[in-house]
């Protein structure tokens, strides 16, 4: 599918629609029901819409106080990282807030949960695929996605560490405001979401592929023509048939490695591939652009 043409739109648009509306569907049902604090400008937001209810008697729309949250990084991202990205993501989060507080009352009362365990594990799940069918669309459900992407872009760090500790300081604030239990809850629905978005998007994960092959060039081309990553060749013997052999070694991201194996073995039957998951990465390593 032809990158920025009329297809790659609608399924851009269409993915991020569904996930907006999955997102605000778990807020009102699983979230509210189990009074959980997400992590994220979410659970900002939960949180600051309960202290305004309980200690001020003040009602402030969901939406409200999201698009507030997510302005700045929103205009960070724009500036630094693509305006794409940014409007599409800024969609998701415009959506998102509004089906979050105009939601018809019959998607809410579908779902009456009265145990708490139940919405932190299928509400954490839930949560997952939203973010999921976001970032397939090359998009983010906005808030701390937007900080952790700029650092990452822009400095080359992982910050999801620096995120976690932030989801911590908010859960932190609802258990003592609130109630220790929801916090703790709160903590079982952010890792069931940790868990599965590791499991349904892989594309900031990576994996290192060993291919020992007859056909060095051609494969090599394979790697370079689908993935846009490069890999260096090491000659051995092969003890089996006594003959020399080379082997190809490169780092391409995991989402890649399914359609390149078999492309890889349509090219050479008879190579040997062995795929290694890649716990850390340091030197130069092709990013797809944002926009």
């Amino acid at each position: 599918m032809k990158a920025n043409g009329p297809f790659y739109t609608v399924r851009r648009l269409l993915l991020i629609l569904t996930g907006a509306f999955l997102m605000a569907f778990n807020i009102n049902t699983f979230v509210r029901a189990g009074a959980l604090i997400p992590g994220g400008f979410t659970g900002i937001t939960l949180l600051i819409q309960e202290v305004l209810q309980r200690y001020a008697g003040i009602a402030v729309p969901f939406s409200v106080i999201l698009y507030i949250l997510n302005a700045v990084p929103a205009v960070i991202c724009f500036r630094s990282i693509g305006k794409r990205f940014a409007l599409y993501s800024g969609l998701m989060v415009a959506v998102s807030g509004l089906l979050t507080d105009f939601m018809p009352a019959m998607f809410i009362e579908y779902i009456q949960l009265h145990d708490t365990l139940l919405a932190a594990v299928f509400g954490g799940i839930l949560n997952a695929v939203s973010i999921s069918l976001c970032l397939f669309a090359d998009a983010t459900s906005g808030g701390t996605d937007f900080i952790a992407i700029f650092i990452s872009e822009k400095y080359r760090r992982d910050a999801w560490n620096y995120i976690f500790a932030g989801n911590c300081i908010i859960l932190i604030l609802a258990g003592y405001l609130f109630a220790l239990d929801k916090a703790l809850y709160s903590i079982i629905f952010q890792f069931t979401t940790t868990m599965a978005l590791g499991f349904l998007y892989r594309g900031y994960q990576q994996r290192t592929l060993l291919i020992i092959t007859g056909k060095a060039d051609e494969v090599y081309a394979l790697i370079r023509d689908e993935t846009n990553h490069d890999a260096t060749s090491f000659t051995g013997i092969g003890y089996y048939q006594k003959k020399e052999r080379v082997m190809l070694y490169s780092v391409v991201t995991a989402s890649e490695v399914n359609r390149l194996v078999t492309l890889i073995k349509k090219a050479d039957p008879h190579s040997f591939i062995n795929v290694l998951k890649t716990e850390q990465l340091n030197g130069l390593f092709y990013k797809r652009p944002k926009d």
